[in-house]
């Protein structure tokens, strides 16, 4: 159970590193004068930076059987880089840091899910009862982050973002490896996985679904801002978002059913529709942080059910591949979508439309889960 308790220290302090990098870049370079096109342009170009990188350390964890070693370079590299990111105002530094951060850090997320799922299956305990502690260090941190912001400047997420590296850095030291498969990793194994119909159509329904999901993220705090909430408000959002997640993570043991994935993924993206909806329409900045607890229905619903979807379906010796897939999506493929045409749209129509359109996408994502729940759904023993 030790190593148990390593790894949801570790995960309470790599989603607290994401909160900074996620929930507050774009509300840090809207303080340094960006407008939403030069943010969505550099949320959009990390996007595919990490479509080069996520792949790749999946890759290097699953050839070298190891995935602790590999995180421990990550987050060396994210806290330097990290540090520098939120100590610059020079525009071409900004991008600089931040494609180095989307190079480094952006991969730990599915390399740390991977180590959740697999230590998880192997302790006996449930995946969400790890989990929960990412969700916890999400919301705790971005509380933190939004009232540092306020009272130290923008700049000291610089000190924030590093030492929280550290302290990770320590505990994924102290941490085991993740038990590996016997199996030998095989082309052939990872080629029938993604030749499969059902394979692909279900990473057609992960993107569907993400772009809404990452367009709110990236613009969330800066709509927030615009209305004019403080940046101790968008700490208080991000802080109820996050914090709506730790009870459904810890509970994913009830109410996560095999076979029922399609559904719930559906179901979840029914709530994206309405939470994107009613955002729309909402000119309140503190009535649009506490529709943020909605979150308890939306991505934690949607990620679990992915996950443990992709898991089934996924040959063993790819798995962490296969969870950096889903990540890429997440990040990397919707992450370019998202980043671009939403700020597009919010330059040229405002919060208003952006949120109708990623309302619709929403409702789109339901409808092509159910289709999908119709045809692939299925009871597993």
């Amino acid at each position: 159970m030790n190593a148990v308790r390593l790894l949801r220290s570790f995960n309470f302090l790599y989603f607290a590193m994401l909160v900074i990098f996620v929930a507050f870049l774009p509300v840090y370079l809207n303080e340094q004068g960006l407008n939403p096109s030069q943010i969505g342009f550099i949320t959009g170009t990390g996007g595919f930076i990490t479509i080069i990188a996520q792949p790749l350390w999946g890759m290097i964890s699953d050839r070298t059987k190891t995935t602790r070693k590999v995180l421990m370079v990550l987050l060396v590299l994210s806290s330097v880089f990290g540090y520098f990111l939120y100590a610059t105002s020079s525009y071409p530094l900004l991008i600089l840091f931040a494609m180095l951060l989307y190079f480094f850090l952006l991969p730990i997320d599915p390399l740390a899910e991977s180590l959740n799922f697999t230590i998880s299956e192997s302790a006996g305990v449930s995946y969400g009862s790890i989990r929960t502690y990412g969700a916890l260090g999400y919301a705790v941190v971005s509380l933190l982050t939004g009232y540092v912001m306020s009272y130290f400047g923008a700049h000291s997420l610089a000190l924030l973002f590093a030492g929280i590296g550290v302290i990770s850095f320590v505990i994924c030291l102290l941490m085991p490896d993740a038990p590996v498969s016997g199996k030998p990793v095989t082309l052939s194994s990872l080629k029938h996985f993604f030749s499969n119909r059902e394979t692909l159509l279900f990473m057609l329904l992960v993107f569907i679904c993400s772009v809404p999901a990452r367009m709110n993220d990236t613009f969330l705090g800066v709509y927030i801002r615009e209305l004019g909430g403080s940046t101790e408000l968008v700490g208080q959002t991000w802080f109820l978002a996050a914090g709506s997640e730790i009870l459904v993570f810890a509970l994913s043991f009830w109410w996560l059913r095999k076979g029922k994935e399609l559904f719930i993924i559906s179901f979840a993206s029914s709530f994206f529709f309405i939470r994107f909806f009613i955002s729309a329409w909402i000119t309140d900045p503190h009535l649009l942080a506490y529709l943020q607890i909605l979150q308890l229905l939306t991505f934690p619903v949607f990620y679990s059910a992915a996950i443990q979807y992709l898991y089934r379906i996924v040959p063993v010796e790819w798995r962490a591949t296969g969870q950096t897939v889903l990540a890429l999506l997440f990040f990397g493929v919707s992450g370019i979508a998202a980043s671009y045409l939403g700020g597009a749209l919010y330059e040229a129509f405002g919060g208003h439309t952006l949120y109708l359109t990623i309302s619709a996408m929403s409702f789109l994502g339901m409808l092509f889960g159910l289709v999908l729940y119709r045809v692939y759904g299925r009871t597993v023993n």
